[in-house]
């Protein structure tokens, strides 16, 4: 009985949290009615996110310190920080700027099958049969959504859809390149630390830009900001790791398929996007095919 009370426990934590994460689309896009940049936007999320993630750098410190690490293994680390936590979450603000976030959601879901295809091309991994009939139907929902999009909106769909595609590539290849540092470093120690590097990341890229007065923004941004760095960002992140822990990372793929759902309610709700009877089917096609081989693969591990 307390197993199972502890595996719904488990679920519950893993949709609050596929769904925090799916809020920070619509609250970026929220802070965009104010006339404000992605880069301001993205500091935003990062000054405030910046303290969390050193604190818990400093009280994971000495996670895994019996394991030798060496200065090249903190060149990765640097370099990984900068291609997964900055390049993904810049490529997906600018494309925010074009896009709605229910499709940005859509494409951000595709990245279990970027990573699929990393694998095979530069680590030689096989794709098995039904893998490849799920990355079709995947690329197959994303053409017939955004198909019927730029016929509604224009050219701009194309451009945003691509810098979204783009972040999603970035995050794969993190996922790829830092699987074999997690365990010399430890989860709650690499992640704080790639967090901490995007962090400054973003810091340097705004002192060359510059082209907002940060201090006089108004009110609501500063309060958006906020919450993109603590409720859709470091909260969600823990409440995860934590289902994923509970209740199996092959359960937890189910779960992450209300994502994209979630986010297309949250986007009807605050931002009064609709989304027509075609795109729905695509998310349809999306959400399925990532499922597939997201149970796929963690029936095989």
């Amino acid at each position: 009985m307390n197993s199972k009370k502890n595996f719904w426990l488990g679920i519950g934590t893993g949709v609050l949290g596929v769904v925090l994460f799916s809020s920070k689309a619509v609250m970026v896009k929220l802070a965009y009615k104010f006339d404000v940049d992605a880069i301001s936007v993205l500091l935003l999320r990062m000054s405030f996110s910046f303290p969390i993630y050193i604190i818990i750098a400093y009280l994971y410190r000495h996670q895994n310190t019996s394991i030798h690490t060496s200065s090249k293994d903190y060149l990765w680390l640097i370099f990984f920080g900068f291609v997964g936590y900055y390049l993904a979450s810049y490529f997906d603000f600018i494309g925010l700027t074009y896009i709605k976030a229910s499709l940005e959601r859509i494409i951000l879901f595709l990245y279990p099958t970027i990573v699929l295809l990393l694998n095979r091309f530069f680590l030689k991994q096989n794709i098995t049969t039904p893998q490849i009939i799920a990355i079709t139907l995947t690329y197959l929902g994303i053409v017939i959504a955004f198909w019927d999009e730029v016929n509604i909106s224009g050219e701009g769909t194309l451009l945003g859809g691509s810098f979204i595609l783009l972040s999603a590539i970035a995050y794969a290849s993190y996922l790829v390149g830092s699987g074999w540092l997690i365990p010399k470093f430890g989860i709650m120690k690499f992640t704080s630390y790639a967090m901490v590097v995007s962090c400054i990341c973003v810091f340097i890229h705004y002192a060359l830009v510059n082209k907002t007065d940060i201090l006089n923004l108004p009110w609501e941004v500063y309060f958006l900001g906020f919450l993109i760095a603590v409720f859709a960002t470091v909260v969600p992140s823990f409440l995860v790791s934590t289902s994923i822990k509970m209740i199996s990372s092959s359960n937890f793929a189910v779960v992450a398929g209300v994502g994209p759902i979630s986010t297309i309610i949250l986007a009807v709700i605050f931002l009064e996007e609709r989304l027509t009877i075609l795109q729905l089917f695509g998310a349809l096609i999306v959400v399925l095919g990532v499922l597939f081989i997201s149970l796929h693969k963690s029936s095989k591990t």
